[in-house]
């Protein structure tokens, strides 16, 4: 079952039935009309984690449910903190609110995105603060509710939750990417933000799964997880956040973006992965 709202798609059960949450908040691409930017919709998909919410789909016919942002990336991060305002972008240079830089405004990629991977600019305007406010209210602030209602709710019901914050990344870093220009990436890489997210049993779960199927996988490199992983995780109260990315050229064209054969391999792949951790958290769910 899926329910859609203006920044997002819910799919799968209600109510949780399993211990495991997913999400995808870079699959996107539904373009709002007030975006504004001066390059194409083709290229405003430059960030987006294409397909990710298709590839992890078959999770809520086994009972998990799945949270997908609907607008792109670009248009607003939701695996960014509310207060990450590039001040660059907006008009008088300054933001009223509160304001938590991460330091990605230097390469363009806060809150609201100034640039492509490449450097072009997105827009050939200032962002009004009130046009920031509405984008935060209507898209990023349901997002993180919508998730943290979740875990929240599998939490009480099982006493624990682990969710998995789904992505997907470039075969080779960009201009502006991680480890520098034109880095290879491995096949899957793992965030835990070094082992502060989730138990450190969990992500090595994870990696010897996906490894146990001739994967490639990095943790924590060069990715470590960003605030969706940070902001709702606390392992000591049994609530488990792990960033998993993939590579995108394991499924699909880049320049295309359109699908290739190793898409179904990897939906399949996947659902193998779901099908384990829905044993490993039964099991650390079970009474003994």
């Amino acid at each position: 079952m899926s329910r859609d709202t203006l920044s997002l798609s819910l799919h799968g059960p209600v109510e949780p039935r399993t211990p495991l949450v997913l999400d995808s908040p870079h699959s996107g691409f539904d373009f709002p009309a007030d975006f504004g930017a001066a390059v194409s919709e083709f290229e405003l998909r430059d960030g987006e984690d294409c397909f990710v919410d298709e590839l992890w789909m078959p999770a809520t016919e086994r009972g998990v449910g799945l949270i997908a942002a609907r607008a792109p990336r670009t248009y607003i991060d939701c695996n960014r903190h509310a207060g990450d305002i590039d001040l660059a972008l907006v008009e008088g240079g300054r933001w009223p609110g509160e304001h938590v830089p991460s330091g990605k405004a230097r390469l363009g990629k806060a809150l609201i995105w100034r640039t492509l991977d490449d450097g072009r600019a997105i827009y050939e305007r200032k962002l009004g603060i009130d046009e920031v406010r509405r984008r935060i209210e209507h898209y990023h602030r349901p997002y993180h509710r919508a998730l943290r209602e979740r875990i929240e709710t599998t939490h009480a019901r099982f006493g624990a939750s682990w969710h998995i914050d789904c992505h997907s990344m470039n075969a080779v870093a960009g201009a502006q990417g991680e480890g520098g220009a034109g880095t290879p990436r491995a096949d899957v890489v793992l965030g835990d933000r070094d082992g502060t997210t989730c138990d450190t049993a969990f992500t090595e779960f994870v990696r010897a799964h996906l490894s146990g199927l001739g994967y490639d996988v990095r943790v924590n490199d060069p990715y470590k997880g960003v605030e969706l992983v940070r902001a709702y995780s606390n392992p000591a109260a049994r609530r488990m956040s792990l960033q998993l990315e993939v590579n995108k050229r394991l499924y699909m064209d880049e320049a295309t973006r359109e699908k290739t054969a190793g898409f179904a391999t990897l939906r399949r792949n996947l659902a193998t992965l779901v099908d384990a951790l829905l044993d490993y958290t039964a099991s650390a769910t079970r009474p003994h």
